[in-house]
């Protein structure tokens, strides 16, 4: 199962709208965003309906990138209805972002 490439702004907009999601910022050149990607795509599955989980290549969504704030990739940004609620910046663990998901969900 491969994780949601969010291609424009108004993509992003939408997915994060309602619920949690977790979105990867992240590059194709990016070291460290590909040894990210398969914890990703263990997320989307472990969440699968619960939350949505996406990534947004920065190269293309400059704007996207700049309006946050993202100034180093990976950074991982979890959204509850909209609001950013907590970002993490450079390589993380599963077990770190499974319990900032299920925390925004309200299951730990």
């Amino acid at each position: 199962m491969k994780t949601t490439q969010l291609a424009t702004s108004e993509e992003f907009e939408n997915s994060i709208r309602n619920g949690v999601s977790l979105i990867d910022f992240n590059a194709p050149w990016c070291g460290p965003c590909r040894a990210q990607e398969p914890i990703i795509t263990q997320l989307l599955e472990d969440f699968s309906g619960r939350a949505t989980i996406a990534e947004m290549n920065v190269d293309e969504n400059q704007e996207t990138a700049v309006k946050l704030g993202i100034q180093s990739i990976p950074t991982i940004a979890v959204f509850k209805d909209g609001a950013e609620v907590e970002r993490f910046v450079g390589l993380q663990t599963a077990k770190t972002l499974v319990k900032a998901i299920e925390d925004h969900l309200g299951l730990a």
